[in-house]
């Protein structure tokens, strides 16, 4: 069993839905959690945990107010000593299609899903260093990793945060900080309407949570994309076909030419970096010893 005694978790959008899911999973195994919402969700999830016999304090501040969450990361610390588990779950959804779609609903999205993040991981990110060790979960989602219609801003976002999860699990690796992004199915209010209810019914929140209990668990992954939803789970990966080399005759017309070849996704890559990119792409130029 997964233990986390010991441990300090902070769920960011946890008043409800799936963060109160996760971070009463999280206090069940031991966690001391920090419920942060903007409203009395928060408190109403922490005295939860509480009442089990857990430990959980209330933290109601908005994600995308830098120096909101700078104070909220400071009273933990006061409290308990520092985070150790992060779970960037808090978002919002403003769907309309692209053509429809005011300026300030897509900065709004990008701003709480994407700021918030980096807000929250830079406020913890130096404790986690110096203590060497953090467990980080960022919340994308299938939108963001296969697009969705009238979501351009909200996948443009999540897929934002996978970019982040890559460059931050290669920075953190070296002090113990593992990096993980979780693309979660749930039936919460950001899910009414779009499916019927017979089928909502399958993807309760706390079918999820076990994603992002293995994703800070003490031998959890680092740069993984889990995917979660109605009890099932699946690993989303970016990857780089073997493509094609045209050399120094190069041109669109045979790019498209040979299309079908490019695509061609046997044996493709999984890149550990982005530079791995330039080492393929200059072993196919002829430089075998190419690192």
């Amino acid at each position: 069993m997964i233990d986390l005694h010991g441990k300090v978790a902070l769920v960011t959008g946890a008043g409800g839905g799936l963060g109160r899911a996760h971070a009463l999973l999280l206090a069940r195994h031991g966690a001391k959690v920090a419920v942060n919402d903007l409203g009395a969700g928060a408190e109403t999830v922490a005295e939860e945990i509480r009442t089990a016999g857990g430990q959980a304090m209330a933290l109601t501040c908005a994600v995308d107010d830098a120096d909101a969450v700078q104070a909220m990361v400071a009273a933990i610390e006061a409290q308990w000593g520092g985070v150790d588990l992060l779970v960037n779950n808090a978002g919002i959804l403003r769907d309309k299609s692209f053509a429809k779609m005011p300026l300030d609903d897509f900065r709004q999205v990008l701003d709480v899903h994407v700021m918030g993040a980096v807000h929250c991981t830079q406020a913890v990110w130096n404790g986690m260093r110096q203590r060497g060790y953090g467990r980080i979960v960022l919340t994308t989602s299938c939108s963001g990793l296969f697009g969705n219609f009238g979501q351009a801003n909200y996948a443009a976002a999540k897929m934002a945060l996978v970019g982040l999860m890559q460059t931050l699990g290669i920075e953190g690796a070296k002090y113990g900080i593992r990096v993980n992004c979780l693309a979660p199915l749930a039936a919460t209010r950001m899910m009414q309407g779009i499916l019927p209810e017979e089928q909502l019914a399958h993807f309760r929140p706390e079918l999820v949570s076990p994603a992002v209990l293995a994703l800070v668990a003490e031998d959890a992954p680092n740069r993984a994309i889990l995917c979660a939803g109605a009890g099932s789970f699946e690993l989303a990966f970016i990857g780089l076909t073997q493509g094609i080399h045209l050399g120094p005759t190069a041109s669109a017309e045979a790019i498209l030419a040979r299309w079908a070849e490019l695509a061609d996704r046997h044996d493709s890559l999984l890149p550990e970096q982005g530079f791995d990119q330039a080492r393929h792409e200059l072993r196919k130029a002829g430089f075998s010893d190419a690192t």
